[in-house]
């Protein structure tokens, strides 16, 4: 069914403002995309790890959420919301609820990438319904900017600086999109907050899955990222243009492009305006660039040939 805006903006939002989010925040983008999609008539059942996203929506007395909402330890999001989703099988077979329920993680790349890795892959291996979101900002920007595997090559973090003997973060990231893939469950997809329209879309198709669904969103961080607030969607819109985010789905292990590229831009334009990799742009740090670029260049041939491009 088509999204329309129109329709959109007159759907209750379900994180509501009065959070603490930074002005500019690309999390806060990701998650009311995410909510817009929820089926009508059901009840929903959020968990989210410590990180920017549940600290700042649930400061003690107050509550940002309309739906119930689940915080947990760093690593154990994804154990939590399966152990709650087993609850509501087990008492629906008992005949003790009969509504329709949906069950939600929103975690960050440090809680997804890194110390909620094993919780989430055991969620999917064992095939709970539930979706999975990690709002993506490549880096733990809630304890300081300290790297995550989702952070890029060459990227300045406080645990991964630059200077004399370091041009950065050294090691590329970690394809999380292709990890959750490669556990053969019905849905996965790899989206950014700059297209609503498309990350909706997957969030329907999420919600509808007969087993785990994961969405992995970039979702720019301006404060880690070093670059203007007022341009978070710019920057999204960069990284797909770049290729290093490119917009796509595993449907039913069935892989599609769902925003095609015409023309690649060079990487150079998405990271010039971004302080994280200011550096890079100094003399005797061009080969890093380039490192970057042949990374980006090759992974970006791969998923063209996974999608039949």
């Amino acid at each position: 069914m088509a999204i329309k805006l129109k329709e959109l903006v007159r759907q209750k939002e379900l994180l509501t403002g009065g959070h603490r989010l930074c002005a500019g925040c690309g999390a806060s983008v990701a998650v009311r995309q995410v909510l817009h999609a929820l089926p009508e008539n059901v009840h929903a059942v959020t968990c989210s790890p410590t990180g920017c996203l549940e600290v700042s929506t649930t400061i003690y007395p107050y509550n940002a959420w309309r739906i119930s909402f689940i915080h947990s330890a760093f690593e154990n999001a994804a154990a939590t919301i399966s152990g709650v989703e087993t609850a509501y099988r087990a008492l629906k077979k008992k005949g003790k609820i009969s509504e329709d329920f949906r069950f939600i993680v929103f975690g960050g790349d440090g809680g997804t990438y890194d110390i909620g890795f094993q919780a989430f892959s055991g969620l999917l291996e064992r095939g709970h319904r539930a979706v999975y979101v990690c709002y993506n900002n490549e880096a733990y920007m809630n304890t300081g900017i300290q790297r995550s595997g989702a952070t890029q090559f060459g990227a300045w973090t406080t645990t991964s600086p630059h200077g004399d003997s370091s041009a950065g973060k050294g090691q590329n990231r970690k394809d999380l999109t292709a990890i959750a893939a490669a556990h053969n469950i019905p849905y996965v997809a790899q989206a950014a907050v700059h297209n609503w329209r498309d990350t909706i879309t997957k969030a329907r198709k999420a919600f509808q899955a007969d087993g785990p669904a994961v969405l992995n969103i970039l979702a720019p961080c301006h404060r880690g990222w070093r670059y203007p607030m007022e341009q978070t969607i710019e920057m999204s819109k960069l990284a797909t243009q770049s290729c290093i985010w490119p917009l796509y789905e595993v449907e039913n292990g069935t892989w599609r492009l769902t925003a095609k590229i015409k023309e690649k831009t060079p990487l150079r334009d998405y990271m010039k305006p971004q302080g994280r990799f200011a550096h890079l742009f100094k003399p005797g740090n061009e080969g890093v660039l380039d490192l970057l670029q042949e990374f980006v260049d090759e992974q970006w041939e791969r998923l063209q040939q996974q999608c039949a491009e």
